[in-house]
């Protein structure tokens, strides 16, 4: 990450940079718009030629007046060209039209975030998630997971999927690899993995260790896939640290369910692994470091993201440096065994033994 050492901007280039953040919620809402009234796609039909803006309006039903406000500012953004007397899709515009990442962190800080992060400084003076109120009554957004309303509950999951689902393919073998007979997923969610281990080893036994209202939409879930009686749960509040954990699992595994609490939760949750695990027991960590990334614009949507874990998840936890989080595995009472870098679309896993 050698690229964030050093101001990239000489003044005028900055000053030009600050506008673009001052605009910033508006070109959002314009690329938008743009793509969900069928501007983009009629762009790129047409081609390198590209269309004027009473074709467009003919093609997308758009008045011409909105046609022309809209995509001047895209213009403006690089979304389009103007090329007299018409605009053509730029690769911005190519990239909100057709790139799944880009639609999953659009609609779901749209959906989710977009409202709530008018209270962030609120979160960042109390360490609360005060921006939930846009979206319900709860003191966490896990809690409401399961009742968010439709169009936001649909682009979490859309979004929480995104991510996590590309790496379980590639990882699931290696998991297996020791045979494992009993699997804890420690914030199973709502079983995707649960199910993906059941349908790859046919004796495998799993349980969703996660908050009743998780468990009870995972278990509606196994059931449909005729799993019920193979993927269990048991239903826990890692925050409550009374609570502890069942014990017998011969794999423990945690994807992207540890960047949702604070260092010092974090280093409850592990010890309380640490704790129950046998000796003999593999822990899995996947997660998100941001600073582990190959891509600038992965880094930039981690700690984009961290700022939703501010605002709206909880109020203290983020994406951690990996370096910060492995201070934390150390102090629980883990070793790594492996780290493995750039997994899917950027996922570390960290394979722990518990230090004897």
């Amino acid at each position: 990450m050698n690229s964030f050492q050093a101001d990239p901007y000489n003044a005028l280039n900055a000053k030009t940079e600050a506008q673009k953040l001052a605009f910033a919620p508006i070109v959002f809402h314009a690329a938008r718009s743009l793509r969900d009234l069928g501007v983009l796609a009629a762009l790129d039909d047409a081609g390198s030629q590209g269309l004027d803006a009473a074709e467009i309006t003919r093609k997308t039903g758009v008045s011409e007046y909105g046609v022309k406000v809209l995509l001047d500012m895209a213009v403006s953004a690089h979304i389009v060209t103007w090329q007299s007397p018409n605009y053509v899709l730029a690769n911005v515009g190519y990239f909100l039209l057709y790139d799944g990442m880009t639609r999953a962190n659009m609609d779901f800080m749209a959906d989710v975030c977009y409202a709530a992060m008018a209270h962030l400084t609120e979160s960042i003076e109390t360490g609360s998630p005060a921006g939930l109120k846009a979206l319900g009554q709860w003191s966490s957004i896990y809690e409401g997971l399961s009742t968010l309303p439709g169009k936001a509950k649909e682009s979490w999951f859309q979004f929480d999927h995104f991510y996590s689902d590309r790496s379980f393919p590639l990882l699931i073998e290696k998991v297996f690899a020791s045979k494992p007979k009993r699997l804890f997923d420690i914030g199973g969610n709502t079983g995707k993995w649960a199910t993906q281990c059941c349908n790859y080893d046919a004796d495998v036994e799993v349980t969703i260790i996660d908050l009743p209202q998780q468990i009870e939409m995972a278990l509606e879930q196994a059931k449909l896939n005729g799993l019920e009686g193979r993927i269990k749960g048991h239903a826990f509040n890692a925050l409550d640290n009374s609570l502890s954990l069942p014990e017998g699992a011969d794999v423990w595994w945690m994807s992207q369910f540890l960047d949702c609490f604070s260092p010092m939760e974090i280093l409850s949750i592990l010890r309380r692994v640490r704790q129950t695990m046998s000796t003999d027991a593999t822990v899995y960590i996947l997660e998100l470091f941001w600073d582990a990334q190959k891509y600038e614009a992965a880094a930039y949507s981690l700690n984009a993201t961290s700022l939703y874990f501010t605002c709206l998840a909880n109020g203290n936890s983020r994406f951690y440096r990996c370096g910060e989080f492995l201070q934390i595995v150390e102090e629980a009472g883990f070793e790594v065994a492996e780290r493995i870098d750039n997994i899917g679309l950027g996922h570390t896993l960290l394979t722990l033994k518990a230090r004897l």
